[in-house]
């Protein structure tokens, strides 16, 4: 039933395109917490190229990925159809978190729509791809993305945002240094 690609194939790209939510999963280095994040907004996701993708990370609560990406790496991004034919896709690889200050930010942030929170841009590199059967994976209907969060973040100006990020995003959950103080500052727009 599963199957294993050595690259994002056309047809695996017109799957990831279709999807309205995707999952994110990291774990630190030994024990803590695994953490799993849902995604929303079509333009946040981009595949880069046959066997690296990468998504926006948006203004938030914790910073678990990020922690988790410097300490280690090790992330999976999962889709799954709630609709059509079934089907569940895993990228498995190694994560880099690239900061608006970043020598790559400029090029990496263009494959985005504009989102006023965001805090950096995760690149992942696959060295699994793998796509399973999605048999029990319940039919959902997709309403609309829900505009809370950029709304939110619309709202703030840059030291608020600089306040929240450094206030929630310095460690994860379990200590794990996440942002510096260097990178609590905020992405101005790019058009």
């Amino acid at each position: 039933m599963g199957k294993i690609h050595d690259r994002i194939s056309g047809r695996l790209r017109e799957f990831i395109e279709a999807q309205p939510v995707y999952f994110v999963a990291t774990a630190p280095e030994q024990g803590g917490h695994v953490n799993v994040s849902p995604k929303g907004y079509a333009d946040t996701f981009a595949v880069l190229d046959d066997t690296t993708v990468a998504y926006l990370d948006l203004d938030g609560s914790g910073v678990e990925t990020i922690s988790h990406l410097r300490q280690n790496g090790r992330i999976t991004i999962m889709f799954c159809a709630f609709s059509g034919s079934p089907n569940i896709l895993r990228l498995y690889g190694a994560g880099r978190v690239v900061v608006p200050d970043g020598p790559d930010f400029p090029e990496l942030i263009k494959h985005f729509g504009p989102h006023p929170g965001v805090r950096s841009i995760i690149v992942v590199d696959c060295d699994r791809i793998s796509d399973s059967c999605g048999f029990s994976v319940p039919f959902m209907s997709f309403d609309e993305d829900r505009t809370l969060l950029d709304e939110w973040a619309g709202r703030k100006d840059v030291q608020q945002k600089r306040t929240y990020r450094a206030k929630n995003n310095r460690e994860s959950i379990d200590g794990i240094p996440g942002l510096s103080p260097e990178e609590t500052d905020p992405v101005t727009q790019h058009s």
